[in-house]
C-alpha cells in the first residue's frame, strides 16, 4: 500500500554543476543571491513526487468538469470533478478542504498534475476491503448513480453492481434505488486497475435461505399466509412466502372468471393466501386466493329467485348462448332457445362481450354452481294470442315463406309461422314433394291443426278442408260387395287395384284364383280391369283387402262374411303389407 508523503524539509546540497556558474546579481550582494537560490533548490526538491504515491492536498479551486488541487508541485494537478459528485449532483468539497489524492501523471498534455481522488481512496480503503473479500464479510455502501450496465456504488471508494447483481429478481428500474444505503459482497477486485464488482443479490441469497428454513418449519396446510407476488405466467402466479415460492393456480384466484392472472394480481403486490397443500419431500406449495373470501354460490340461492329479474355483462358468447356476470364469481347461462319465443334456433351473434343485459332467472343450481337466465321472459308472448285467435279447424289464407323436404312454412302475418307437414298435404297422395306442388310467395288456403304453446306448434293441414275419404269407405264400399278397379301395382305378394283416386285395394295371391298361383303377374298385368270382392277393411291402418276368386266362385256373400267374423284366416294373411 502506498503510503502517504510529507512536506517535511531535508537537506540539499547544491550541485558542483551548479556552483561552477558565475551569477550577475546587480547590486545584491553575493553571498544573498547564493542563499535565495538555495532555498528554491531545497523549496523544489522537498518531496519526492513519484507517480502511483498519495498526496495531501489543498482544494484552491472548482469548476463543473475539473477540481483544482494543489500538493506543493511546481504546478497544480486536476482532478475529475464527478469524483466529488454526491448521487443528487452537489460536491462533496469546496475550496480550501484538504485532501488526499493520487498521482496517476507528473506533466499531462495541459503541463498540469494529473490526479485522482477516487484511486487514493482506493489504495486506503483496500486492504479493508480485500479483507472483507476474502472472509466474505458484507461492506456497506450507498448507491450513488446508474450507470451502464448496473449501478455506481459509494463504499468508501466508487464500485460496481451489475443489474444481474442488484437482486434475486430481475430489476427494471434501476432509479429507485438511488441514494439507498445497503449491504453488498464484494465478489471481485482488481488492485492493479481499481476495479471493484458487488453483489446485493449474494446478501439476499443467504438471507432467503435462512428464511426459507425457517418458513418450512411452519408451514402448514390450511394456514393463511402472507407473500409476494413474485412471478406471474399464463397459468398463475409464484408467490414467494419468505424464502419459499408457492404457486396460486389461476383457478384458484378468484371465484369468478380470470382472463389472465395479470389482470388481477401485479409483481410485487402483497397478498393473504391459503396453503391448500403443501408437499415437504418436494417442497411444493399449493396456494389459493379466493379461499380466503367468502364463496358466493353459497348465498346464491337466497340471492337469485327463480323468477326475480337481474342484470349483469356478458363475459362469453358461445354457439349455444352467452354467459352474463351477474356478480364476482357468480355467471348465469341464457341458451340460445331463452333468446326468443318465436326462433328456437336464435342467434347469439347479436350479442358482444362487454354489453349488457337483463333476463329472467329460471332456475338455479348451487351444487353445480349453475344458473339458467331467460331473455325471452322479458317479452310478451306471442304464442298466448295465437291459441286464442287460430282455433283447430278454422281455414286460413296465408303466403308460402320456405319450402323444405318436411312441407312448407306459412307466412300467416304473425311472428310465427305456421307449418305445414307432407302428411297433411293430402288424404290419399303418398310421397308427396312439396317443391313440386308449391312455389315461394304462392297464396295457400288451409285449415288449422295445431296449436300448441307448451311445445310451440302451429301446424296446418291441407287435406283438412275436405273429409277423409276413409271416413265413410265402409259405406261406400261395405264388406262382400263387389268392386272394380285397375291394377296399379304387381308384386311378388299380390295385386294392388286403385278402387277410387288416391284408395288402393289389394288382392292377395292366395285370393287370384282357386287354382294356385306362382307369380300374380302371370294372371294379372298392369293396368287391367280388375274385379274383385272387398272381404276385408281397416280404416285405421288405411288398408282394403280383395278377392278375385270369390268373384269367379260366386259363393262371397256368406263364406266372406264368415272370415271378417273369424279374421284370423284372409285378414291374418294381410297383416303387414303396404297398400
Amino acid at each position: 500500500m502506498a503510503t502517504t508523503k510529507t512536506a517535511s524539509k531535508t537537506n540539499f546540497e547544491i550541485p558542483a554543476w551548479i556552483k561552477g556558474f558565475d551569477f550577475e546579481m546587480g547590486d545584491v550582494p553575493e553571498q544573498k543571491a547564493k542563499t535565495e537560490f538555495s532555498e528554491m533548490i531545497n523549496s523544489a526538491g522537498a518531496k519526492n513526487f513519484a507517480e502511483g504515491e498519495v498526496f495531501m492536498g489543498r482544494v484552491v479551486a472548482m469548476n463543473d468538469e475539473f477540481v483544482t488541487v494543489d500538493i506543493g508541485y511546481k504546478q497544480e494537478g486536476l482532478v475529475l470533478a464527478r469524483e466529488f459528485r454526491n448521487y443528487d449532483g452537489t460536491m462533496k468539497v469546496k475550496v480550501g478542504d484538504e485532501i488526499q489524492v493520487y498521482l496517476e501523471k507528473l506533466e499531462s498534455q495541459m503541463g498540469n498534475l494529473v490526479l485522482s481522488k477516487d484511486k487514493a481512496e482506493i489504495l486506503k480503503a483496500w486492504d479493508k476491503i480485500s479483507e472483507a473479500c476474502e472472509k466474505g464479510e458484507p461492506v456497506e455502501g450507498t448507491v450513488i448513480a446508474k450507470v451502464k450496465g448496473g449501478l455506481s456504488v459509494d463504499i468508501g471508494v466508487k464500485a460496481f453492481l451489475p443489474g444481474s447483481q442488484i437482486d434475486i429478481r430481475p430489476v427494471k428500474n434501476l432509479d429507485k434505488y438511488i441514494g439507498k444505503t445497503m449491504e453488498f459482497k464484494v465478489i471481485k477486485f482488481n488492485k492493479k486497475r481499481g476495479n471493484i464488482v458487488l453483489s446485493r443479490r449474494a446478501i439476499l441469497a443467504e438471507e432467503r435461505g435462512k428464511m426459507r428454513d425457517e418458513t418450512l418449519t411452519q408451514i402448514q396446510e390450511g394456514m393463511i399466509v402472507k407473500g409476494i407476488v413474485k412471478n406471474i405466467t399464463d397459468y398463475g402466479a409464484f408467490i414467494d412466502l419468505g424464502g419459499v415460492d408457492g404457486l396460486l393456480h389461476i383457478t384458484d384466484m378468484s371465484w369468478g372468471r380470470v382472463k389472465h392472472p395479470s389482470n388481477l394480481l401485479n409483481v410485487g403486490d402483497e397478498v393473504d393466501v391459503k396453503i391448500l397443500k403443501y408437499d415437504a419431500s418436494k417442497e411444493r406449495v399449493s396456494l389459493g386466493l379466493k379461499q380466503v373470501q367468502a364463496n358466493p354460490w353459497e348465498s346464491a340461492k337466497d340471492k337469485y329467485m327463480p323468477g326475480s329479474k337481474v342484470s349483469g355483462e356478458i363475459v362469453s358468447v358461445k354457439d349455444y348462448g352467452i354467459f352474463v356476470e351477474l356478480s364476482d364469481g357468480i355467471e348465469g347461462l341464457i341458451h340460445v332457445s331463452e333468446m326468443s319465443w318465436t326462433n328456437k334456433k336464435a342467434t347469439n351473434k347479436t350479442y358482444n362481450v362487454g354489453e349488457k343485459v337483463e333476463a329472467v332467472v329460471l332456475e338455479v343450481d348451487v351444487e353445480n354452481k349453475r344458473i339458467s337466465l331467460g331473455l325471452k321472459q322479458l317479452m310478451p308472448n306471442p304464442w298466448d294470442d295465437l291459441a286464442n285467435k287460430y282455433t283447430v279447424g278454422k281455414v286460413v289464407e296465408g303466403t308460402v315463406k320456405a319450402i323444405v323436404d318436411f312441407g312448407l312454412f306459412l307466412d300467416l302475418g304473425e311472428e310465427v309461422d305456421a307449418l305445414i307437414h307432407v302428411s297433411d298435404l293430402s288424404w290419399t297422395k303418398k310421397n308427396v314433394n312439396p317443391s313440386e306442388e308449391f312455389k315461394v310467395g304462392q297464396k295457400v288456403k288451409a285449415a288449422v291443426v295445431t296449436v300448441d304453446k307448451e311445445n310451440q306448434k302451429f301446424c296446418l293441414g291441407l287435406k283438412q278442408l275436405e273429409e277423409d275419404p276413409w271416413k265413410r269407405i265402409e259405406e261406400r264400399m261395405p264388406v262382400g260387395s263387389a268392386v272394380e278397379g285397375e291394377a296399379v301395382r304387381i308384386t311378388e305378394f299380390g295385386v294392388f287395384v286403385e278402387l277410387e283416386t288416391g284408395i288402393e285395394g289389394l288382392v292377395h295371391i292366395s285370393e287370384i284364383s282357386e287354382e294356385r298361383v306362382e307369380k300374380p303377374s302371370d294372371k294379372v298385368a298392369k293396368g287391367d280391369k280388375v274385379k274383385a270382392i272387398v272381404i276385408s277393411i281397416d280404416k285405421q291402418a288405411k288398408k282394403i283387402a280383395l278377392s278375385m276368386k270369390a268373384v269367379a266362385s260366386g259363393e262371397y256373400k256368406s263364406s266372406y262374411k264368415a272370415e271378417i267374423a273369424q279374421p284370423s284366416t284372409l285378414a291374418d294373411k294381410l297383416k303387414g303389407f303396404k297398400v
